[in-house]
């Protein structure tokens, strides 16, 4: 069996690098209620079937070789990767759908493999994602979100949505549009110029504080409020050309269906059956900006400074890679709008019943103490446990001023295992 190279969790953060060849491995296509094709790969044990599966997924990220999968193999239990219809693709991801493709992978480890047990493993994107399909899930028919935020379909109330049994959140953040809020850059004062700035707002100039990576930033809290309130009106104001192109493209549809449209000149006709294909493409610049990547004073951590994409967030801050940057307007306003998109811990968590398992890494440098305290006390469970992994950075490999603690994972997975044996059996 090829051997992974020994620097694979620098090149590849998420994936294990390698597995034992007797894991048995399946591919499966998935069809969603609206034909909508995803896939997964399940993973059991070389021998026997195991009672209890744990369901993995991302909005966009790769899952098929997550980390995790190795471990659950070897503790008894079945792991399955689900890999959503938007894989490497935000632009366009609408969180509505998504649950469409989760829906399928439920009832597909339910129904076609029979398992007794589903456990959802909410990394990263993935708790916010589980969170929001296990809140709606549980709504009566009639309920739950009739419309994406930006509109159209799928209405959920359409779908059936079955159902899990236990919630892992590990290293999960408050949902897409929270996590982006608080990185937007506030001295954005153009958003078809990159470039265009507020001095007094710019985090990474050093009349606010700043000092170049990898020394330590310092904020006054007075003008980190300010910054705050800017990253708020930011958002909104994104969210207005959102809704401003949203709205044109529905004036065109409400226009190609009028009873006199086909009597209409070519030109009138062109111009708006063009315009019902909603073809405006947002370019949101400079999303590498929350004060706390530098200021470790801010919700004190075991963190060092800079993002979970790079050492200097000062300079990536322009780099075309990052998040949210190329979206649709319905794209925006579904998955990565803080004030507008539904898929946030806040709005879903309370409704999530099932016993969860909170896990956060000391050393995160996107997802802080904070956040994780707070996806614990807006837990609806019962039955519910918070965990802290020391030396851990957002990946779960050993990072931050703790790394002296060595090789984190499987640390981290004698807590998820343990705890979802104590549960359920696999």
């Amino acid at each position: 069996m090829p051997q992974a190279p020994a620097d694979y969790q620098l090149r590849y953060p998420i994936d294990f690098g390698d597995i034992d060849p007797s894991v048995r491995q399946t591919v499966v296509q998935l069809y969603a209620a609206d034909g909508i094709k995803s896939r997964g790969l399940l993973y059991q044990p070389a021998r026997g079937k195991p009672r209890t599966v744990v369901i993995l997924a991302h909005p966009r990220a790769d899952f098929a070789q997550h980390y995790s999968i190795p471990f659950w193999i070897e503790a008894g239990f079945a792991a399955f990767a689900q890999n959503t219809r938007y894989l490497n693709n935000d632009s366009m991801m609408i969180h509505e759908n998504l649950l469409l493709d989760l829906a399928a992978g439920i009832r597909f480890l339910r129904e076609e493999q029979g398992f007794e047990r589903i456990v959802m493993l909410g990394n990263s994107g993935g708790g916010s994602l589980f969170s929001y399909y296990d809140a709606e899930a549980r709504k009566p028919v009639g309920e739950r979100v009739k419309s994406p935020p930006g509109g159209g379909p799928p209405d959920l109330n359409k779908f059936e949505m079955p159902t899990a049994d236990g919630f892992i959140m590990l290293a999960a953040h408050p949902g897409q549009g929270r996590v982006l809020t608080v990185s937007l850059d506030a001295a954005v004062v153009d958003e078809t110029d990159p470039f265009a700035s507020d001095p007094a707002l710019d985090m990474y100039a050093e009349r606010n504080g700043f000092r170049a990576p990898p020394a330590e930033s310092r904020y006054d809290r007075e003008w980190l409020a300010r910054y705050r309130a800017a990253q708020r009106a930011r958002a909104v104001r994104i969210d207005a050309i959102a809704r401003r192109h949203v709205e044109e493209s529905s004036i065109a549809r409400a226009a190609t269906k009028a009873a006199d449209f086909a009597a209409a000149p070519p030109e009138y006709r062109a111009h708006h059956q063009r315009r019902t294909m909603a073809p405006r493409i947002m370019v949101v610049y400079r999303t590498q900006a929350n004060p706390a990547y530098l200021d470790l004073t801010i919700d004190p951590s075991e963190r060092a400074v800079g993002s979970i994409f790079s050492p200097r967030p000062d300079l990536f801050n322009y780099h075309p890679i990052g998040l949210g940057h190329v979206v649709t307007p319905e794209a925006w306003l579904s998955t990565w709008s803080g004030p507008s998109s539904y898929a946030n811990l806040e709005r879903n968590l309370p409704c999530v019943t099932v016993p969860t398992l909170v896990v956060g890494a000391m050393a995160d440098q996107d997802i802080f103490i904070a956040d994780v305290r707070a996806e614990y006390e807006l837990s609806g469970a019962a039955d519910k446990r918070l965990e802290f992994i020391e030396g851990a950075e957002h990946f779960m490999r050993a990072g931050g001023t703790k790394s002296h603690l060595g090789e984190v994972r499987p640390r981290l997975m004698r807590v998820l295992t343990e705890w979802t044996r104590e549960r359920f059996a696999p």
